[in-house]
């Protein structure tokens, strides 16, 4: 199952031209992985206090399709495609309407405090399978 996520895109989004500046795509799918994240009831700050587990992303495949422009309305989706011991793949697609302007293949990683990878917890694998 997938998550969607809207959210507009604003003057200080866009670069001279009037388009959203590239990196700011990989704002609008954190913020959009958050929202997913959250959506399964995951509380990740809970996560980091008594678990000390925290999500990195350990690689990320971005294709930039058609840009977007100030003022736009985005959707952003987010589909898991491979949950692992401690790492979790998604793919996540920015679309204007029907037009997708950004593609990314994301791998996060769960991570200590000390930033050693750990194993996801049994509820929170359960969770996110539950797609």
């Amino acid at each position: 199952m997938s998550h969607r996520f809207e959210t507009r895109v604003y003057y200080e989004d866009t670069d001279l031209a009037g388009i959203v500046y590239y990196a700011n795509y990989l704002k609008f799918i954190e913020r959009a992985r958050t929202e997913w994240v959250r959506g399964l009831g995951v509380d990740q700050a809970r996560l980091k206090s008594e678990q000390g587990l925290v999500f990195a992303v350990r690689r990320i495949e971005a294709d930039y399709l058609t840009p977007a422009r100030f003022d736009d309305l985005l959707v952003i989706e987010t589909r898991p495609e491979e949950i692992g011991g401690a790492r979790i793949t998604l793919s996540q697609e920015v679309r204007r309407g029907e037009t997708s302007c950004f593609k990314a293949l994301v791998q996060l990683v769960a991570l200590s405090d000390t930033g050693r990878p750990l194993r996801l917890p049994p509820d929170l694998r359960a969770a996110l399978a539950a797609r």
